[in-house]
């Protein structure tokens, strides 16, 4: 019973080793999204840890395995939207993340549950819901 809580603890050590690229990787400021204030403070809020550059990467995003998990969910979510290069999406692509935010707010499946979890101010209101899915509605007809 020893021998495996000593391998289990030089194992929790060592996976602590392996290194992750928790970089923000740099952006144009002009490439940003444009919207009014009001959305860009929950887009900010509830969104831009995975779906920009501007990761506020918490303390246990740096402890193994938590930190696997954190930095996959973070590195899919900006190749999937990123608002941080919104400009500079395809326009097509662009429609169809769109269309994809207003089913993804109204169903509640964006922010994760298990963000929320762990930052609960990021929870979305029925408010916040009501004025991104209106936005997102208005931007459809845009593109």
């Amino acid at each position: 019973m020893k021998k495996i809580l000593l391998y289990s603890l030089i194992f929790l050590i060592a996976i602590q080793l392996i290194p992750l690229d928790r970089s923000n990787p740099t952006f144009d400021k002009k490439d940003e999204i444009e919207a009014d204030n009001d959305i860009k403070k929950i887009l900010k809020k509830s969104c831009y840890d995975c779906h920009s550059n501007q990761t506020k990467w918490s303390i246990y995003s740096y402890i193994a395995p938590l930190s696997w998990g954190v930095y996959l969910h973070v590195k899919k979510g900006r190749e999937a939207l990123n608002f941080s290069t919104w400009k500079k999406m395809d326009k097509n692509l662009k429609k169809l993340r769109i269309d994809r935010m207003d089913r993804v707010i109204l169903n509640g499946m964006m922010p994760k549950s298990s963000y929320t979890l762990f930052h609960p101010e990021t929870e979305l209101s029925s408010k916040e819901k009501e004025k991104l899915v209106k936005w997102v509605r208005e931007e459809l007809k845009k593109n």
